[in-house]
């Protein structure tokens, strides 16, 4: 879905009218949330946020892997699969299944990291389990309290913050901010701006840590785009993020052309921006996100090949920091299941 612009701006009259709708909303996310999750049986560190759209979550959950494999741990993340067809659970496997199939995001992942795709979380975690999973990563789910949780760190755009505020459909919010405040462990404040300053003096008040991270692109990335004029296109939660990421890279963006979330790119559609790309001498770019939901089989069709994919990596100002999170959290998770069965 496009994102009303509504939801963006200070005071609305589309949102003042929408507010009854969203406290009702709000009343029933805030009581979801003060429920007791099902035990996993081994650490889960949840990735989230406070609202809908885009933040960031992908490339931190990419960033914990590393991290939790540079510890000695094997993580496997566990997705509702957003987009995809199959109910789960199912192990993706990213020369068999399509975007189609488990969702863009998953299929990205599963290039990097063990994932399973499951709508009934607990068979999910099965699973992962099965696989031999030491730690559980949930990409999103912080506002489903199906899985009992033992870390949950939430992103946050500094350029965007949380809009206006208040909770859908008046605004982007998925629930009620103080009760999201309450359960975050950590929160990551990627990019360059001050619209999180106040969430993050809100967590850091609560005694949380703040870390503060940025998006750097791939050196092959951008050797590919060196001296080049691009078409850039995007289907994600925050297209202009992605625009903006490669301006800041050195990257010079003639053309941009922004599509829905998880938006179901057809042959068509590809086509006519490859025309465009070449009439005008561009180079056309994308996300590996959206890449993922062209391809088949492990591959890109014929039609697609001309596509350039702008890969990054989350990198945060604090590495140590974010380990010695990581690891302390795993212990007390792991401690605590201890004395609970002795």
């Amino acid at each position: 879905m496009h994102e009303p612009a509504f939801w963006y701006r200070p005071s609305s009259w589309v949102s003042l009218l929408l507010t009854p709708l969203g406290a009702i909303y709000g009343l029933v996310a805030g009581w979801r949330l003060q429920r007791e999750g099902f035990d996993a049986g081994i650490p889960v560190l949840c990735v989230g946020n406070y609202h809908v759209g885009g933040a960031g979550k992908t490339p931190t959950v990419l960033a914990l892997t590393r991290v939790l494999r540079d510890i000695g741990e094997t993580p496997v993340v566990l997705s509702r699969g957003y987009g995809g067809r199959l109910h789960g659970p199912v192990s993706v496997d990213p020369g068999r299944h399509a975007a189609g199939d488990v969702g863009d995001e998953p299929l990205m992942l599963a290039r990097t990291v063990p994932v399973v795709v499951a709508r009934d979380r607990v068979a999910g975690v099965a699973l992962a389990r099965s696989q031999g999973a030491t730690v559980i990563l949930m990409d999103d789910g912080f506002q489903n309290p199906a899985i009992a949780k033992d870390a949950s760190l939430i992103v946050i755009d500094n350029g965007r913050g949380l809009g206006n505020g208040r909770v859908f459909p008046a605004g982007p919010l998925r629930a009620p901010l103080p009760p999201q405040l309450d359960l975050t462990d950590a929160l990551i404040v990627v990019g360059e701006g001050a619209a999180a300053a106040t969430v993050a003096a809100a967590v850091a008040a609560r005694g949380k840590p703040v870390l503060s991270a940025h998006l750097r692109a791939d050196d092959v990335s951008l050797a590919s785009l060196r001296g080049k004029r691009v078409l850039a296109f995007a289907g994600i939660g925050d297209p202009a993020r992605f625009f903006r990421t490669l301006r800041a890279s050195g990257i010079e963006v003639v053309g941009e052309r922004a599509f829905a979330d998880h938006h179901p790119l057809s042959q068509n559609e590809i086509e006519a921006l490859i025309a465009g790309a070449k009439r005008d001498g561009l180079t056309l770019v994308t996300t590996e996100k959206d890449l993922a939901r062209l391809r088949t089989g492990g591959g890109l069709p014929v039609w697609a090949r001309d596509i350039v994919p702008f890969a990054v990596t989350l990198e945060f100002d604090d590495a140590a920091g974010l380990r010695k999170f990581v690891s302390d959290r795993l212990f007390k998770a792991r401690d605590n299941r201890f004395r609970c069965r002795n």
